[in-house]
């Protein structure tokens, strides 16, 4: 019997596959446990109608990223932090300071996005990297002061 994914399954499918399995495995586990529904003309307008849908919304989103990569471009963020002799910086700016400056300004941006390997522990301009959508990566600079 072939069966359409509706939930991704380890080792079995993945949501929106199609597959051939055996009939029993696929009415008593598949079918029973909303892993899958059987395959049809209905679901497959529906498989493909939601495959539309998803495409499109990820086309959006990927505007919208490439919209505020730009802003972000224009971007430079300013922390004065304290220095001791050589101007030498007493700690590093993190990224969650470096979150809470962007959302000060507007941007929502978590965490997870920001992508900062190097600590910014020195005076000067920083490039810092974040991921907005994948295949979308903005570069932002991090101005230290004394």
């Amino acid at each position: 019997m072939e069966v359409i994914f509706i939930k991704d399954l380890k080792n079995q499918g993945k949501k929106g596959q199609v597959k051939n399995v055996k009939d029993g495995y696929a009415e008593n586990f598949l079918i029973k446990n909303g892993y899958a529904v059987k395959k049809t003309k209905e679901n497959m307008a529906k498989l493909s109608h939601e495959k539309a849908k998803k495409a499109a919304e990820d086309a959006q989103n990927k505007k919208q990223a490439e919209e505020m990569k730009t802003k972000l471009a224009k971007e430079v963020l300013e922390f004065k932090v304290k220095t001791g002799a050589g101007d030498k910086v007493f700690g590093s700016i993190s990224i969650k300071q470096i979150k809470d400056a962007l959302q000060e300004k507007g941007y929502k941006i978590e965490k997870n996005m920001i992508d900062h390997d190097n600590s910014i522990s020195s005076l000067g301009f920083h490039n810092v990297k974040i991921n907005l959508y994948p295949d979308v990566e903005a570069i932002i600079k991090v101005h230290l002061i004394k």
